[in-house]
């Protein structure tokens, strides 16, 4: 074993501490190096992480004002889908409200030409009577003329109470004394199909029986017969 004064023990022992040393700091500067590497990394990735934040910080700004652009076009889209539903309720109700006065314009229609049918069905009936008392009329112009020298004359009234077409029988060979002396009688037909006695002259106060019992019979000949029943009893008076 040498002593620890034998001179190159000292020298030994020197340079295996340098070499000690020196494999230290070359693990130190290893250990700077890749400390200094991963600071560098940890930098860029610093770095980075913070670029991508705040780029993720961006686009999250323009997501979120794109939401909140989004949810004001939405309320305005319902705002807007309120009020035309609102207007299509009132659309609906006026078109509920016209059908309602359409079924009653087609009631009313209906029954205006189920009136109408019923009055023109009346027209017709008027125009057979007035047609029948027209017939009535001719024959008994013709039984008077022919046996009592009765004369017919048409006649256009300029009064309102003879207004239109009218007949004048006109009677004559009445009074003995004046055969040719007339007595009329003015007759027309009513719009309902009843006669109307207008006027006599001279004027006889039983005219409207007369009339009333024309009416009820219908017979012409007959009512002439007592008109000039009549005038024959007022000649003589």
């Amino acid at each position: 074993m040498m002593s620890i004064t034998d001179p190159s023990m000292s020298d030994r022992f020197t340079s295996a501490m340098e070499e000690i040393h020196n494999k230290q700091l070359k693990r130190y500067g290893e250990i700077i190096d890749a400390t200094t590497e991963l600071c560098q990394s940890h930098r860029q990735f610093v770095k980075s992480a913070l670029d991508s934040c705040s780029k993720k910080c961006k686009d999250d700004e323009i997501l979120f004002e794109t939401i909140h652009t989004f949810k004001k076009d939405l309320e305005q889209k319902n705002a807007s889908l309120k009020e035309k539903w609102h207007a299509v309720s009132e659309v609906m109700s006026e078109i509920q409200q016209k059908e309602m006065h359409k079924d009653d314009l087609i009631q009313k229609i209906e029954k205006l030409k189920e009136e109408q049918a019923k009055r023109k069905e009346l027209i017709h009936s008027q125009n057979r009577v007035n047609k029948d008392r027209l017939k009535n009329l001719g024959k008994a112009r013709l039984v008077f003329q022919e046996h009592l020298g009765l004369e017919v004359r048409t006649i256009l009234g300029k009064s309102q109470l003879v207004k239109g077409e009218k007949l004048q029988f006109v009677f004559r060979n009445i009074n003995p004394s004046d055969q040719d002396s007339a007595y009329v009688v003015t007759m027309g037909i009513k719009a309902d199909g009843c006669y109307q006695i207008v006027s006599s002259d001279p004027p006889l106060e039983c005219l409207p029986v007369f009339e009333s019992r024309l009416q009820e019979t219908n017979n012409l000949p007959a009512f002439l017969a007592n008109i000039r029943k009549e005038f024959i009893a007022l000649a003589r008076c």
